[in-house]
C-alpha cells in the first residue's frame, strides 16, 4: 500500500473517535512526507531538532510541526520560531528555556509535560509528584509565553496489554486531576499524548486525545543520523 492510502486508513480510524493523528515523519525524507501531505495530512512529528529545522524549511508552511524526542535545553533556539507543539517537556529548566525562546520570537508555545508511567528505566519523564511540584512553583507562575496544554506518556514496550492499559489510565486519572486542581479555568488544557503504532487503539480507549503513528504509515525506516550542525553550538 502507498503512504496515502495508508494514511488513509488511520485517519479515517483515528479522526473518527476525535483524535489528532501525528505522523511521525522522523527519519522519512521530504517527498516520502509531501506525499503525505498531499493526502491531506498536515501534522508531522519530528524527534530530532536538527532534522526538523531542515524538513521545515523545505516544506509547505502550513504544516503543524511537534516535537516528540527529548529536547535538550541549548537546543530550543532552532525551533521556537515554528514549533507548533513540544511533547516531551521533564524539567522546570526546559520550560524556562522553552519561555525564553519563546519571549524573543514574540510567540507562546504549547507544551505538554512528560509523565513517566512506564516500568523501565531508560524512558524520560516526571514522576507524578514532580507534576504537582512543578505547577505550584514560583519559577512556573513567572513563565508568561509557555502554556502547558496537557499530558504526554510512553507506555512500557511490551506486549502485555493489561499492562498498557493499566499505565495508560493511570495517566488520565492524573491528568483529570491536574485539571481540576491547576487547570479548571483553561479550556486549552484538554491533551493527551500517549499511543503509538503498536498500542494506540488501547491508548484511545484510555482517552488519548493524540496519537503518534509513523511507519505503519510510511513503511520501514531508513536510519539516518543527523550528527551536528547545531549541536555543537
Amino acid at each position: 500500500m502507498s503512504i496515502a492510502d495508508n494514511l488513509k486508513k488511520y485517519k479515517s480510524e483515528v479522526e473518527s473517535d476525535g483524535v489528532k493523528l501525528i505522523a511521525v515523519s522522523k527519519t522519512q525524507t521530504v517527498d516520502a512526507i509531501l506525499e503525505a501531505y498531499n493526502a491531506g495530512q498536515r501534522v508531522f512529528g519530528e524527534n530530532h531538532v536538527q532534522e526538523m529545522v531542515d524538513k521545515q524549511a523545505e516544506l509547505p508552511t502550513d504544516i503543524e510541526w511537534h516535537l516528540i524526542g527529548h529536547l535538550q535545553t541549548n537546543k530550543v533556539k532552532y525551533i521556537a520560531p515554528f514549533v507548533k507543539l513540544i511533547h516531551g517537556v521533564d524539567s522546570i529548566k526546559l520550560l524556562q528555556e522553552i519561555n525564553k525562546q519563546a519571549l524573543k520570537n514574540k510567540r507562546i508555545i504549547d507544551c505538554l509535560l512528560q509523565v513517566y508511567i512506564a516500568d523501565e528505566d531508560t524512558k524520560f519523564g516526571l514522576g507524578f509528584d514532580e507534576v504537582i511540584e512543578l505547577l505550584r512553583s514560583e519559577e512556573y507562575a513567572e513563565l508568561k509565553n509557555i502554556r502547558i496544554v496537557g499530558l504526554m506518556g510512553i507506555a512500557t514496550n511490551t506486549k502485555n496489554e493489561k499492562q498498557i492499559t493499566v499505565e495508560f489510565n493511570e495517566l488520565k486519572v492524573f491528568f483529570d486531576g491536574v485539571k481540576v486542581s491547576f487547570f479548571r479555568k483553561e479550556d486549552s488544557f484538554k491533551e493527551i499524548s500517549t499511543g503509538m503504532s503498536a498500542d494506540y487503539k488501547i491508548a484511545i480507549e484510555e482517552g488519548s486525545t493524540m496519537v503518534r503513528i509513523g511507519s505503519a504509515i510510511f513503511g520501514k525506516r531508513i536510519i539516518k543520523h543527523f550528527k551536528a550542525d547545531i549541536s555543537a553550538n
